[in-house]
């Protein structure tokens, strides 16, 4: 988001929060999906909503007519609330909605402390459908009708992970929005990993680590970056020994691979 944009949606989280303080997070969040749904689908209502040139109330009042017995009142009132904000650009209205639905599911599953959880499943969903062709192209096809989607996905994550992951993953499959659907899986990681005000490191290594080494990993990461660090580990065998972690677009490479790989080009260039 640019600027305009990027103050609003500071000021719509901070509203959302106070919103979430008084309402089921889970429910709030299913609601603000359907207005996504809603403006993804009515170009016209979402240029409306996002008009600059049209008053804030005449936006607000427009948004709530639009809402109104669509979904609760605190959601339609809220909803109202962000269109009263200025967006620089349409798309990234519905950008930020996305963002304050995942933001209200994720805070549904931190009040029932499951919000760790969240995050390590939507990893390990992410790297399942990577490894399983398969699976992943029963997921993305958009041939196959989104209510089959959900029921195996349903099939596959119901009573073994948490219902909010339940929740992002049948959205990810259903209304991808242009993005892979890994890429989808990591955005909304990430959201969630921002609700508890910390980092996600990728942690890829060839064999499992134990609780020490976990621990010690976090400890230095946190110290390094100043916040609290979550990590979500990925068992590679080609990485041979040492462990590589990545932190956003920076990667700190420690595999006895990559010192290969590096010893190879040294090799070729002095040939």
């Amino acid at each position: 988001m640019i600027g305009a944009s990027r103050a609003s949606f500071v000021e719509a989280r901070e509203r959302l929060e106070a919103a979430l303080s008084a309402a089921d997070p889970a429910a709030f969040g299913d609601e603000l999906y359907a207005v996504l749904h809603l403006l993804d689908r009515e170009h016209v209502l979402r240029r409306a909503l996002s008009d600059p040139a049209q008053p804030a109330e005449r936006r607000a009042a427009l948004a709530a007519g639009v809402l109104d017995g669509r979904v609760a009142v605190a959601v339609r009132d809220f909803v109202a609330d962000v269109v009263r904000q200025r967006w620089a650009r349409s798309t990234e209205l519905t950008d930020a909605v996305e963002e304050l639905a995942v933001t209200a599911v994720a805070a549904g599953a931190e009040k029932q402390q499951r919000i760790d959880d969240l995050e390590d499943e939507l990893f390990r969903f992410g790297r399942i459908v990577e490894a399983q062709p398969e699976l992943r192209g029963a997921l993305v096809d958009r041939r196959v009708p989104g209510e089959r989607k959900v029921e195996l996905v349903t099939t596959l994550l119901e009573g073994k992970t948490t219902a909010a992951t339940l929740r992002l993953v049948s959205e990810a499959v259903t209304h991808p929005r242009g993005r892979s659907l890994e890429r989808a899986l990591e955005t909304y990681g990430r959201i969630a990993a921002e609700r508890r005000n910390r980092l996600v490191a990728v942690v890829r290594t060839a064999v499992e680590l134990d609780d020490r080494q976990r621990t010690r990993l976090t400890t230095a990461l946190s110290a390094q970056y100043g916040r609290d660090v979550h990590l979500n580990i990925e068992i590679d065998p080609a990485v041979l020994g040492g462990i590589s972690v990545q932190i956003g677009d920076e990667e700190i490479d420690g595999t006895i691979a990559r010192r290969l790989e590096d010893v190879r080009r040294r090799i070729e260039r002095s040939s």
